[in-house]
């Protein structure tokens, strides 16, 4: 039996989608609400938290008398309280009980996927027992909608990237064949889904969690965010922070922002994944008369093959060259070139509008449809290969396609991996102390199962495949949550930082072609601002050599940092006992941020405490060594660790100094390494703001 098998993990995809509405009375308005209450004020006779709440309900001078009606949930386990809709008057009443401790007026999410639902052309159907946020808005739901089967797809496609088992002959409409298989195939899942429409709400996340908390789940994966909120306002922080005092791993997706200090679910304690590109195209190939081969982007569902076909291009005419305003009479039946800045998605209707036989898309942006944007035949060049199509075709009179070829793939693409144009950068909004996201892993082109619900229409007809190509940090964060089960699966003692430092301290920051990794979206080289530590590197990190540990009282300490008063507290940590040992604006965490002031005229220094595990040999040496630039200066003291045990802990601080002329952001990279070839690698990011 396999260690996965001998310890069963449980592995939790939160795939949540939903929305809680309005309802309206004739008086005064209701609104959905988060109560959050503290527990020491519920008094023993009551049996259950669910009968403290209804019974708090009723006690309202302005209850219409059926509280059952008003509550949508009670949670116990995530945050002591309950989530109902009141006017404002039930909730000024409702404010002022004793227990109260916070009041979260219901807040909307999104997924993140770069797929949009729309897209998709489904219903408002998705769901494991969603009834709240539809139920809140006075729907009624079918017996159908009410299945715990998902209807879109985006859980299925996570789930099965973190622990699907090994299918044969997978692949997407003749694209990716080959055996698909999870990061974790051994491991158990739960899904637990929230609502039946495309948005999220932050009642039903917290639902969520609250029964996996309470199902004892080992991991948490949550490929979704809510607004950006101090920790003290987030649910999914405050209940991430309740899942690790059980010892549940939490993962969660950093945002598809694609711009700095966005980042969402930046929490210390949770584990935030960025998304990287992998080194698989799909391609088609295109051979014009005159013998030119060019290769370009498509993800047409056919293996279809065009040849000798007339070539058209509106060279006279601004908007028939961009296949904006394009003549029937000129493109039926021919391959059409379209050379504009129009939106891609616009200039394929307009060829389908005008029955061209093919389109070829020249575009300086190549990421922007989406696999199932491809319903026409048609093939995306970068404007260098489309520049040269141009000149082909103006300077012959009959211009022809001597053959186009679909459904065809690119391996080993150099370079690569890269950032994901779309991925969320930091620094993180709420703690710029501490470097997001932290890690990258694969999140663009993902195949992965789907539900057997219409993906994309060609030629009047909707196509169903069981596995689809997506792409999003959506995507990315259930490889995480795979590499996660296997780590708990062999170190089931770990704690959920330890598994976070195993993956952080052993990822790789270099492409196939020896270059530190680039970010899609400029083409230059990317910073730990967009790949946190690095790449997910799953074999490195069952091996780690040394982990940066933390514990409940490091993230009281970190809580006290921010000052936050003793009611904030309160809130994030569920009870009202607690000891600021320290005031720190840092944790025991494998990276290091240091801000500085950007109005600094001197030289600026910062200092940070660390303590690593030895999980290694038995007897080892680490000694540190440094790759930094030479604007930044760094001491680490001792310099020269040595263990003399297994779980053996040391300590040591690190000062980081930049210079008045140092640019706004500046890293390099601190490395342990011990004779048995661990290496423990971290990033040294110095920034002014």
């Amino acid at each position: 039996m396999s260690s996965l098998s001998q310890y069963m993990q449980l592995l939790l995809l939160v795939i949540l989608l939903g929305i809680n509405g309005v309802v309206s009375s004739s008086v005064e308005e209701y609104k959905t609400y988060i109560i959050h209450l503290d527990h020491s004020h519920k008094p023993p006779s009551f049996e259950s938290h669910e009968s403290w709440h209804l019974s708090t309900l009723e006690s309202l001078s302005s209850s219409p008398g059926n509280a059952q009606d008003m509550l949508l949930y009670s949670y116990t386990h995530a945050i002591h309280g309950f989530s109902v809709r009141l006017t404002p008057s039930q909730l000024y009443e409702l404010e002022k009980s004793p227990a109260h401790l916070a009041t979260y007026p219901e807040s909307f999410g999104k997924l993140f996927t770069t797929h949009s639902p729309q897209f998709l052309g489904l219903s408002e159907k998705s769901g494991i027992w969603p009834s709240a946020g539809l139920e809140a808005k006075g729907e009624k739901m079918s017996n159908y909608q009410k299945t715990p089967r998902d209807f879109l797809g985006h859980g299925t496609h996570t789930s099965s990237t973190a622990v699907g088992n090994h299918v044969l002959g997978a692949g997407y409409f003749g694209y990716a064949k080959g055996t698909a298989r999870g990061i974790a195939p051994g491991a158990w899942l739960a899904m637990y889904k929230v609502s039946l429409s495309g948005s999220i709400t932050s009642t039903d996340v917290l639902a969520a969690m609250d029964q996996a908390i309470a199902d004892g789940v080992d991991i948490l994966s949550l490929s979704l965010g809510i607004d950006h909120e101090p920790y003290f306002k987030d649910v999914i922080a405050i209940a991430s922070l309740a899942a690790i005092q059980k010892g549940i791993f939490v993962v969660c997706a950093a945002g598809n922002d694609g711009v700095h200090n966005t980042t969402y679910n930046g929490a210390p304690w949770i584990m935030t994944v960025g998304a990287s590109t992998l080194d698989r195209t799909f391609t088609s190939k295109l051979t014009l008369e005159n013998g030119l081969l060019l290769e370009g982007t498509s993800y047409f569902p056919e293996s279809a093959y065009i040849s000798n076909a007339p070539l058209y291009y509106g060279k006279d005419h601004a908007k028939k060259a961009s296949c904006s305003a394009l003549s029937s009479n000129e493109t039926v039946g021919k391959v059409v070139l379209c050379d504009g800045t129009d939106d891609l998605f616009s200039q394929i209707e307009e060829l389908k509008r005008v029955k061209a036989y093919a389109g070829i898309l020249s575009t300086a942006d190549e990421t922007t449809l989406f696999p199932n944007d491809y319903t026409f035949p048609i093939l995306i060049l970068p404007t260098s290969s489309g520049t040269l199509v141009r000149n082909y075709v103006t300077k012959v009179a009959n211009a022809k396609v001597r053959s186009i070829r679909f459904g065809l793939i690119t391996l080993r693409k150099k370079p690569t991996p890269q950032v994901a144009d779309f991925s969320s950068r930091g620094p993180d909004p709420i703690s710029p102390t501490i470097l997001k996201p932290d890690i990258l892993a694969p999140g663009v082109d993902i195949l992965a199962a789907y539900v057997d619900t219409p993906f994309v229409e060609v030629a009047g007809y909707n196509l169903v495949t069981d596995y689809a190509i997506d792409s999003g940090t959506s995507m990315a964060t259930p490889h995480i949550a795979g590499v996660a089960a296997l780590l708990k699966a062999v170190y089931p003692k770990w704690s959920p930082a330890a598994i976070r430092s195993a993956m952080m301290t052993t990822t790789y920051t270099l492409d196939n072609n020896g270059s530190v990794l680039i970010d899609q979206s400029t083409l230059l080289t990317a910073t730990p601002l967009e790949f946190g530590v690095g790449h997910v590197n799953p074999n490195k990190a069952m091996d780690p050599g040394l982990i940066y540990d933390a514990h409940l009282q490091d993230h009281i300490n970190f809580l006290c940092g921010l000052n936050y008063n003793e009611k904030q507290m309160k809130v994030i940590l569920k009870h009202g006992h607690w000891k600021c040992s320290e005031k720190l604006t840092d944790l025991n965490y494998p990276s290091f941020m240091a801000i500085f002031p950007n109005t600094t005229t001197s030289q600026s220094i910062k200092s940070f405490k660390r303590v690593v595990t030895n999980v290694g040999e038995d007897v080892t040496t680490y000694r540190v060594s440094m790759d930094i630039p030479s604007t930044m200066r760094v001491r680490v003291e001792p310099s020269v660790l040595e263990f003399t045990k297994k779980y053996e802990k040391k300590g040591f601080v690190v000062r980081v100094e930049i210079g008045k002329q140092a640019p706004n952001l500046v890293y390099g990279f601190l490395k342990w390494t011990d004779q048995h070839n661990h290496i423990a690698s971290s990033p040294i990011v110095a920034m002014k703001m």
